[in-house]
């Protein structure tokens, strides 16, 4: 298990691979498919530095925070696998969800030195891995708001890295099941 901290460095994210098992601690980002096209939409306007944060070397989760807890959402939305090339451009290393995602997606992560990671679809683990939490922009969206959580030992998995994908059809497909 490899254990990381936030925010990231390229180089931990250039020695990660396929099918690393890894835990992250520090800040983790939520978002889904409202609250990462905002992002994009502020990122692409330059009023990204109007919301007082930093995307470098961050880590952005596919949810909602809610008093139910958090688990993954499908990352392959249509909402908000577009927002992944743009918030990797901005600095976010690794984006955590679940589901496979386009070539096309796996490719702008590659260029951007950004990875993909899936996350165990267990929601009371991840429940207990958060030390904070706290709304910290579009709160007009409730539950899925930008948050920023405080975690500690928060486990994932690595799924695309360097343009190689645990959801490549054919070949040693097989090989890649978790």
């Amino acid at each position: 298990m490899l254990r990381l901290v936030t925010p990231l460095s390229q180089d931990q994210i250039n020695n990660l691979k396929v099918l690393d098992n890894i835990t992250i601690s520090g800040r983790i980002l939520t978002g889904r498919d409202v609250v990462l096209p905002k992002l994009v939409r502020i990122i692409e306007n330059n009023g990204f530095k109007d919301l007082k944060l930093s995307l470098e070397g961050s880590v952005i989760f596919h949810t909602a925070v809610s008093p139910a807890g958090i688990g993954p959402t499908s990352s392959n939305k249509v909402d908000i696998e577009s927002s992944i090339p743009a918030l990797s451009k901005a600095g976010v290393k690794i984006h955590l969800g679940k589901g496979s995602l386009s070539r096309a997606t796996v490719q702008a992560l590659k260029e951007h030195g950004s990875l993909f990671a899936i996350t165990p679809p267990v929601s009371a683990l991840f429940g207990a891995k958060v030390r904070k939490q706290r709304a910290i922009a579009f709160l007009e969206e409730g539950m899925e708001a930008l948050h920023e959580l405080e975690v500690v030992d928060f486990p994932a998995i690595i799924a695309i890295a360097h343009g190689q994908s645990i959801f490549d059809q054919g070949g040693d497909r097989h090989e890649y099941l978790i």
